[in-house]
């Protein structure tokens, strides 16, 4: 996070800290441009000045929550490799959907906000599976599996339908069924 030198957080953080809590416990478009100046502390001067509008602060809201995950990830591919690099993967997953607050997936969520494939919300949400889909086919390659490109379909689907179920079922049943399934994929 960004300070200033009294210590304070930057105001387009706490745009985005407030944002980011808002958009995942309420749904975006619920989430209004009011209720953000205001339980951010700032203006609606500097919320237009930092994010342009609401579309732009959804954006890096997105970009926000992909860097989040990116960081996880590779430090978990810094430490394991293979089949251990995948079942890690598979473990931060699960542990997602053990957190209270747990409400599914952010990119998820926020694409069946936006029904639209072109619009940049979508394509923000396309980018980052795009990116997390190719992790699990060079992890699967490594753990040698004979296909990896089918592998890591399947395990993105598996985790989506974690991401789901994990919200609306019991949260430790859903994890340790991913991570079985994920085993099973493996063991293919």
């Amino acid at each position: 996070m960004t300070s200033s030198a009294s210590g304070t957080i930057h105001p387009r953080e706490r745009l985005l800290n407030i944002a980011g809590k808002l958009f995942y416990a309420n749904g975006i478009h619920t989430v209004g441009v009011e209720q953000l100046v205001r339980e951010a502390g700032v203006t609606r001067a500097t919320f237009y000045r930092h994010f342009g509008g609401k579309e732009g602060l959804v954006i890096a809201y997105l970009q926000e929550r992909d860097a989040r995950v990116k960081r996880s990830v590779e430090a978990i591919l810094r430490a394991h490799r293979g089949r251990d690099a995948l079942l890690e993967i598979v473990a931060m997953i699960a542990d997602s959907i053990l957190r209270p607050e747990f409400r599914g997936c952010g990119f998820l969520n926020a694409a069946a906000e936006y029904p639209d494939p072109r619009h940049h919300v979508r394509r923000c949400v396309a980018e980052h599976r795009d990116w997390f889909r190719g992790v699990l086919r060079d992890v699967a390659r490594d753990a040698g599996h004979p296909d990896p490109d089918r592998a890591a379909r399947a395990l993105m689907v598996l985790r989506d339908g974690a991401m789901a179920a994990g919200y609306l079922d019991d949260q430790h049943e859903v994890a340790r069924t991913l991570r079985e399934a994920a085993e099973s994929i493996l063991d293919a």
